[in-house]
């Protein structure tokens, strides 16, 4: 099953819609009770989202068209990025991969959506680089937990963008706030349940900037994989329903490249994950 969280005419609220191909339902309208955000549907359980599978055949349905997008998670517990997950990308950064994943945290305010705009200042950052990520959403709480089980908690999956400013990064010792200013996260379109991804560990993941192609690699790549990254953050803590795992970028960032390629005034960038979608971001610089 495929989600999303729609802004539509005259609410302000975002509302959750379950797609199917070029159609969309709201899911508030299902049944007395039902969800109108992802946190609440996966806070429900099986039992939950069995009741909207089958309460969807008879629903209203509309053709999805171009509506606005929020985040696609969003009341989410926590956000935890991984950095330096592919061997490519810690190498074309300088930087080591150390034996245990690097984990850093997004603040909230970073979320976004599909086709937003994400703006920055340009006195505090002329350095603005992209990274396509594999989005990992918790389902079950997950405590001290094997590897071989680990998949048995994940929910669903969606795309992420790790906007990050290069020029903080390198200059403060720690990540969060670097890749943590407003709308420097954004996630969706979608968010795919678990059944539909067979193994996330076999997936095309891209990015292309202003028409080129600038990402181009798989999943299967990572150093840690999925299984292994929730394996690991479930031995110091609980991860929660909800919580959403940023997995790390593949190689080809804008910051290692001859010439470097950054997110300029009026750039787009897309990046995405077959089987899952595609995300657009438009970015403005401010003066």
């Amino acid at each position: 099953m495929r989600f999303a969280h729609v802004v539509p005419d005259g609410v302000d609220e975002p509302q959750l819609v379950l797609v199917e191909e070029d159609r969309v339902t709201v899911v508030s309208r299902l049944f007395d009770g039902a969800p109108s955000r992802l946190q609440q549907l996966i806070e429900g359980g099986d039992a939950l989202l069995d009741r909207v599978r089958q309460s969807a055949p008879a629903a209203e349905w509309m053709p999805l068209g171009t509506p606005v997008f929020a985040s696609a998670v969003l009341d989410t517990p926590i956000t935890i990025a991984i950095g330096l997950n592919y061997s490519a990308h810690s190498s074309e950064l300088g930087l080591k991969a150390d034996a245990a994943p690097t984990v850093f945290i997004l603040w909230p305010g970073s979320l976004t959506g599909h086709r937003q705009t994400t703006s920055w200042p340009r006195s505090l950052s002329t350095s603005v680089d992209y990274e396509a990520e594999l989005g990992v959403i918790v389902g079950r709480p997950a405590r001290d937990v094997a590897i071989e089980n680990a998949l048995d908690h994940v929910w669903g999956y969606t795309v992420v963008n790790d906007i990050t400013a290069r020029d903080i990064q390198f200059s403060e010792a720690q990540w969060s706030r670097c890749k943590s200013f407003d709308g420097f996260t954004p996630t969706g379109p979608f968010v795919v349940t678990a059944d539909e991804i067979p193994d996330p560990q076999d997936l095309h993941i891209w990015a292309i900037v202003d028409g080129k192609m600038v990402q181009d690699a798989s999943t299967d790549q990572m150093i840690h994989p999925v299984a292994k990254l929730v394996s690991f953050l479930s031995q110091s803590a609980t991860l929660l329903p909800g919580t959403l795992i940023s997995t790390g970028s593949p190689g080809g960032a804008g910051y290692s490249r001859d010439p470097q390629i950054f997110l300029r005034d009026r750039s787009t960038v897309t990046v995405g994950v077959d089987g899952i979608g595609e995300l657009t971001t438009f970015c403005r610089i401010l003066d």
